[in-house]
């Protein structure tokens, strides 16, 4: 990849990044209240919808950079093509690269913005303080594999080479729709990194976490926050794609 389409898909990632994360910041908060283990009320209900928008604001633009440029260029050193076979295995693998990479920032400022969401009286340096004293580093990276994993069961959709407005139109829909079935993935990631230290949920492991929500809670349980999250997934790959897709074009 040249250097200017290096740039052009960093600044359009990041761009389209922070436009999603924070015009939908209000949805994904009512989701992690959903999911969280106190309950909805006892998370904060509706009050201080914006808790934890710091941690987000300060991680939207490098997570979504780091998503794009990694995909892009692994991208463009593997076999694509419109009439190429090899085309959709090409967008797969250049997604989920782009993924572990990205996530390297992403889950740091999830497991801030999370905690932070479920007490809304704490203030976001503050959680990151305790955070770090309690656990260290480690401690912002958990439930780095369970999203990992979640991110990349449906990323590889967003890796089509078409026109801005049918970027918008297919990203909404593939995005609504693997929201729904990754929404287990994403409430045990959300009860991993609100786990207190020392809990069987704080090891990190999925299976452990989804089995725990399917014992007490069941199927419900499962899908909790399906609704907030399959709205915000479904409007922010309308926005984050079409924006993309115009910024980057505009940048060339």
């Amino acid at each position: 990849m040249e250097p200017r389409e290096s740039w052009a898909a960093l600044a359009a990632g990041g761009v389209a990044g922070v436009c999603v994360d924070l015009i939908l910041f209000p949805l994904d908060t009512v989701k992690t209240r959903l999911q969280s283990p106190q309950g909805f009320r006892k998370a904060g209900g509706f009050r201080g919808i914006y808790a934890g928008v710091p941690s987000t604001a300060i991680g939207s633009f490098p997570n979504a950079a780091a998503f794009f440029i990694t995909y892009e260029n692994v991208k463009s050193v593997l076999p694509h093509g419109s009439s190429s076979y090899l085309s959709p295995a090409t967008h797969m693998v250049a997604a989920s690269l782009g993924e572990v990479v990205a996530c390297l920032i992403r889950v740091p400022s999830e497991v801030v913005k999370q905690r932070a969401q479920v007490s809304p009286s704490s203030s976001t340096l503050r959680i990151l303080s305790q955070t770090l004293y309690h656990e260290g580093v480690q401690g912002l990276y958990r439930g780095y594999k369970s999203t990992v994993l979640r991110e990349d069961l449906w990323s590889w959709k967003q890796g089509h080479v078409v026109d801005s407005w049918q970027s918008a139109v297919c990203g909404a829909f593939a995005g609504g729709f693997a929201a729904v079935v990754t929404t287990p993935l994403d409430v045990a990631k959300t009860r991993i990194m609100l786990a207190k230290a020392g809990s069987r949920n704080a090891t990190g492991n999925v299976l452990t976490a989804l089995g725990g929500i399917w014992r007490t809670q069941g199927l419900s349980g499962l899908f909790a926050g399906v609704v907030p999250r399959m709205a915000a997934i479904s409007l922010g790959g309308f926005i984050f794609l079409g924006t993309y897709e115009k910024t980057h074009q505009l940048l060339l």
